[in-house]
This record gives C-alpha cells, sequence and structure tokens, in this order.
C-alpha cells in the first residue's frame, strides 16, 4: 500500500463516508464497487478508526486493491481502491 503525500489523488468514482458508522461505511463502499466494473477506481473520503481500518481489510479481502490512504488535515483519510476483477 502507497502513502502518497503531496499528489492529488483521484478516482472514476468517488464517495464521501464521513457522516456513516459501521457498518453502513463498507455497505455504502460496497455498493458503490458492486457499480462498477473492474479495474476501475473509487476515491473513498471516510473517518474515524473504526473505518479506516476495516475498509482496507475488508476491501482486500473481497479482491479489491488498496492503492493509496492518505490522513488528511482536516482529519478525514482518503483512500483510493481499485475495483477486482
Amino acid at each position: 500500500m502507497n502513502s502518497v503525500c503531496n499528489q492529488e489523488l483521484s478516482g472514476d468514482r468517488s464517495l464521501d463516508i464521513t457522516a456513516e458508522t459501521c457498518p453502513m461505511t463498507f455497505v455504502r463502499t460496497r455498493l458503490s464497487l458492486d457499480r462498477m466494473s473492474p479495474g476501475q477506481t473509487l476515491l473513498l473520503r471516510l473517518r474515524g478508526e473504526e473505518p479506516r481500518r476495516n475498509i482496507p481489510r475488508t476491501a482486500t479481502e473481497q479482491g479489491h486493491t488498496v492503492l493509496a490512504q492518505r490522513e488528511e488535515p482536516d482529519g478525514t483519510t482518503l483512500l483510493l481502491l481499485r475495483k477486482g476483477g
């Protein structure tokens, strides 16, 4: 997993789940991934220790790839996922 400091992160789609709590954070993430084609990327904005720990692990277990993860100055985390095939 890469830590990307100064480059702009972007994905084919983006999803802000900062207002959600587990398990809805991953439910919304999974619904977005399900609507995407293999190889497309999803940029997530999330907040809190639990989703920061659980979403990358669960996404990887389901065959997706974590491309980047970055902590933002406002306390949120950006997470870039690539949908698996």
